[in-house]
C-alpha cells in the first residue's frame, strides 16, 4: 500500500472517531500552496484544525514529536488561509488538535498547540 493510500486510511479513521465525540467534518484534506490541513472541523464553537500522524511503531520516535514547530507554523499558515479564502471572521474560536495514531492506539490531543504568527 503507498503512503498516500495509508495516510487516507488513518485519516478516515480519525475522522470517524472525531464525529463520533460530537464533531461536524466539514473538509478532509485541504490543500493550497502553503501546505495541508489533513481535517477541518467544528466542535461547539470551535473551528478545529485536526493534524493526524501515524506511527506503526516508536522506533523513529512517537507520532507526536513529528509535530514539530516547522509544522506547527506551516499548519496556522494554512488555517489563516483557509478562514480568509471562506470568508471566516479572525473572531472566530480557532483550535489545533493532533490525532495520534501509534501501535495500533488512537490519542486525541485537543488544544495541541497554540496559533503561530507570522514575524
Amino acid at each position: 500500500m503507498n503512503k498516500r493510500r495509508q495516510g487516507n486510511d488513518f485519516e478516515g479513521l480519525a475522522a470517524d472517531f472525531l464525529e463520533r465525540q460530537g464533531f461536524k467534518i466539514i473538509e478532509k484534506n485541504f490543500y493550497c500552496k502553503m501546505g495541508e490541513i489533513d481535517i477541518i472541523a467544528r466542535q461547539e464553537n470551535y473551528l478545529v484544525f485536526v493534524e493526524v500522524k501515524y506511527r506503526k511503531n516508536t522506533a523513529k520516535g512517537d507520532a507526536l514529536e513529528a509535530v514539530n514547530f516547522n509544522k506547527m507554523r506551516k499548519i496556522s499558515r494554512v488555517a489563516d488561509f483557509y478562514m480568509y479564502s471562506h470568508k471566516i471572521s479572525s473572531d472566530t474560536n480557532v483550535r489545533f488538535d493532533v490525532i495520534a495514531i501509534e501501535e495500533g492506539k488512537l490519542k486525541h490531543l485537543q488544544n495541541a498547540f497554540e496559533y503561530i504568527p507570522v514575524c
